[in-house]
């Protein structure tokens, strides 16, 4: 048997509490103590502020809060608005607004894929936003 130190396990003690527990849990506690150095050693190797677990989901479940229905429902209309005011655009300008911000070409990409001036998209896209603006603020 080995005596060992909850202090030492559970941050939620205050005070030291011996316990006794057979060689095979000590072995055990001291092998998973030895891992997470080893792990607190690999994420500081590697500048990582973060896990460097598998992307399963469940770290990203665990540290950020659910979204509630009402919010959901809130986002789902502020698309729905969104998407109404891009297509309410000129079809020119709907599309360089979709290749800038949602597929993120750059303003030159996009003018080299049309055969044009860069300044031509950067005012087209200006005036773009002033319209999606205008649109926004008559529906809100």
């Amino acid at each position: 048997m080995t005596t060992i130190n909850l202090l030492d396990y559970y941050p939620y003690y205050t005070a030291d509490c011996f316990i006794e527990v057979t060689d095979e849990v000590a072995a055990m506690l001291l092998a998973h103590a030895r891992y997470e150095a080893a792990y607190q050693r690999r994420k500081y190797w590697n500048k990582a502020h973060y896990s460097l677990d598998r992307g399963d989901g469940i770290e990203h479940d665990a540290l950020f809060v659910s979204v509630s229905p009402c919010e959901i429902y809130e986002r789902k209309v502020t698309y729905e608005q969104l998407y109404a005011a891009i297509a309410s655009l000129p079809d020119k300008q709907a599309k360089r607004i979709y290749a800038h911000y949602f597929l993120g070409m750059s303003k030159g990409a996009i003018a080299k894929a049309e055969g044009v001036n860069k300044s031509q998209i950067t005012r087209s896209i200006q005036a773009a936003l002033t319209r999606i603006e205008t649109f926004l603020k008559k529906v809100l």
